[in-house]
């Protein structure tokens, strides 16, 4: 029943839960002794090792803290959310990414699919081209989400299981991997089981490293999006415009394509003449006290959505990708 607390509530009773207020570490807690136990059974681990591995990881109660969600939903405002990623000093340092990796995302495009604009678009916005991949302690971040982050316990404790054999894979140590607040690790910020699925050593040096290796971050990126149905050449968004109320049972259909723009125009869904006929979705973006803007999602922008589950981060992808094609081509022109 806590998911339906207020967000301010459910932090102040998960943070007077935790047992970070000592300096003990997990391996005491009955709970992490059922999974040291699971992973032992499961997959081989010494029980000794992942034992003294957990008592020396310390609970982050600013990881909870940064993961909750606004107190207030309806303050979430599209224009401000873009204007955090679409100003000149992202573009100008996408230019020099890609400048620095032409030949790289050259080759992701003609091996997945993938548009160089649109790697690097994720990468700035995930990390600024490799500047901001998160300090937070990999290990014990997500033991304290997995175990003290009731809401999305089940999604952590998955993460942090791919998070042991990820290490194990690669011959490293659980407690040296750092990442984001959530446990996204590398350029990219993928998730401990993301690597392990869709992880790429594209610059072929017989490992995965998206911390160090842009290349291996480029790959990946594109491995990922095309493993989801990434449809090459195919739209991303179209502008839409919502005569009447009708739409909203489009809204609440969610952003999965089903409906093609003319079967969109019986609920006062305007589209283009020149919008493709296949199937999208309705996607509205919200602000505050301003006119809500509306496009229609392809099927380019769910698999966006894949990587993270928010039309504002799709749609400031393909926005700042936009933007970064455009002035790489005028720069181009002028050279």
């Amino acid at each position: 029943m806590t998911r339906f607390l207020p967000a301010v509530v459910l932090c102040t009773l998960v943070l007077a839960m935790m047992p970070g207020a000592t300096a003990a570490g997990f391996a005491q807690r009955e709970e992490v002794r059922a999974f040291i136990d699971e992973m032992h059974e499961r997959h081989g681990f010494d029980r000794t090792r992942l034992m003294r591995l957990f008592d020396q990881a310390q609970p982050q109660p600013r990881a909870i803290q940064a993961i909750l969600p606004p107190k207030d939903p309806s303050v979430r405002s599209w224009q401000a959310y873009r204007a955090r990623f679409i100003e000149p000093s992202r573009i100008e340092g996408g230019l020099r990414f890609w400048e620095a990796n032409q030949q790289t995302l050259e080759a992701a495009r003609l091996n997945y699919g993938i548009p160089e604009e649109i790697i690097v678009a994720i990468i700035g916005i995930e990390t600024i081209y490799g500047r901001n991949m998160g300090k937070f302690p990999a290990l014990a971040t997500l033991a304290t989400l997995a175990f003290d982050y009731p809401p999305r316990a089940d999604l952590f404790r998955r993460e942090l299981e791919a998070l042991l054999l990820l290490a194990r894979e690669s011959h490293r140590s659980p407690a040296a991997y750092s990442g984001s607040y959530a446990g996204a690790l590398g350029i990219p910020q993928f998730l401990p089981s993301s690597i392990r699925n869709w992880g790429v050593d594209f610059d072929g040096d017989g490992q995965v490293d998206l911390a160090s290796s842009s290349a291996d971050a480029i790959g990946s990126i594109a491995n990922f999006l095309a493993s989801h149905g990434w449809e090459t050449g195919s739209p991303i968004v179209a502008p839409a415009h919502v005569a009447d109320d009708r739409a909203g049972v489009l809204i609440e259909a969610g952003i999965l394509p089903r409906l093609t723009p003319a079967e969109m125009s019986a609920y006062g869904v305007i589209s283009a003449v020149d919008a493709p006929q296949l199937p999208c979705a309705l996607i509205d973006l919200v602000t505050p006290n301003e006119a809500t803007e509306y496009w229609l999602g392809y099927r380019n922008f769910y698999v966006i959505t894949r990587y993270n589950r928010s039309s504002f981060y799709a749609m400031t992808v393909f926005a700042l990708s936009r933007e970064l094609k455009a002035e790489r081509e005028a720069r181009l022109v002028a050279r």
